[in-house]
């Protein structure tokens, strides 16, 4: 088991460990097991313990075929699996959009402010000047009374089918590129073109959270499936560590939002 863990980072063996309490449920009771939403870096995490396990096989959904926080299904070679399953519902806020302008912080911040934890909630859409967020329907009947006002806006929330969820105007970026290392401050450099020492300045002012918390570790070394953002720079992602050049640099691949 200690070699398991050494795959991933000292602070992730607590989600490992549930990895594999929910892996062990599935075996034991023979009946799936539905998570809450997961952010990027815990569903590598998760598709790295459980691989190609033919006992227990798992889905990732979040709504939208390019959400960004899932939830996953477990569930033993038996079940199939269906969208309803995953509990995920689709929902829109009405508010004075004339005289009012929200942003992700705003809606964000209102929702955490009901008490809840984050991975109840999946992405929040911007499309123009409409606003909708995935969410675990069991907390559906709690949020739809409870969240009435934004910042000062009064605002109502609004029911929605799957099949009418809206683009997002954010737009992902991906290419690929080298880096010398997987450190914080070398990806996040690569990542928006910024030399070195800003990127270390950035990190040193706690204007950078990596997978949502802040990071003031220079030295922090990156993995596949982490979001990081800088504040007044947008959001990346590593997607995949490629391998080593002839000059032995790392290749990534990353997404990037402006």
């Amino acid at each position: 088991m200690s070699v398991l863990y050494q795959h991933f980072r000292p602070e992730e063996k607590e989600f490992v460990d549930q990895v594999l309490e929910w892996k062990q449920y599935v075996e034991q009771t023979y009946s799936p097991k539905l998570t809450d939403f997961l952010d990027p870096r815990k569903q590598y995490i998760l598709r790295s313990i459980l691989g190609e396990n033919n006992e227990v096989k798992y889905e990732l959904y979040g709504g939208a075929d390019r959400a960004e926080s899932k939830r996953a299904l477990l569930y033993p070679d038996y079940y199939h699996s269906e969208i309803q399953d995953f509990q995920v519902g689709l929902y829109e806020i009405d508010y004075p959009k004339k005289f009012l302008k929200l942003d992700h912080r705003m809606v964000l911040g209102s929702i955490m402010s009901l008490g809840l934890k984050r991975e109840k909630f999946g992405d929040i859409i911007f499309h123009k000047d409409i606003i909708q967020f995935f969410m675990a329907k069991e907390m559906e009947d709690f949020v739809l009374f409870q969240l009435n006002q934004i910042g000062k806006a009064k605002v109502s929330i609004k029911k929605r089918n799957l099949d009418q969820v809206l683009p997002s105007d954010e737009e992902w970026k991906e290419y690929e590129t080298t880096a010398s290392s997987l450190r914080l401050d070398v990806i996040l450099a690569a990542a928006f073109n910024i030399s070195r020492s800003k990127a270390q300045d950035f990190i040193q002012q706690s204007r950078t959270k990596v997978n949502w918390q802040i990071t003031e570790q220079l030295a922090f070394e990156c993995d596949e499936g982490d979001v990081i953002s800088a504040r007044g720079l947008g959001r990346c992602s590593l997607l995949e560590i490629k391998g080593k050049t002839k000059k032995d640099k790392l290749r990534v691949t990353l997404g990037l939002l402006k």
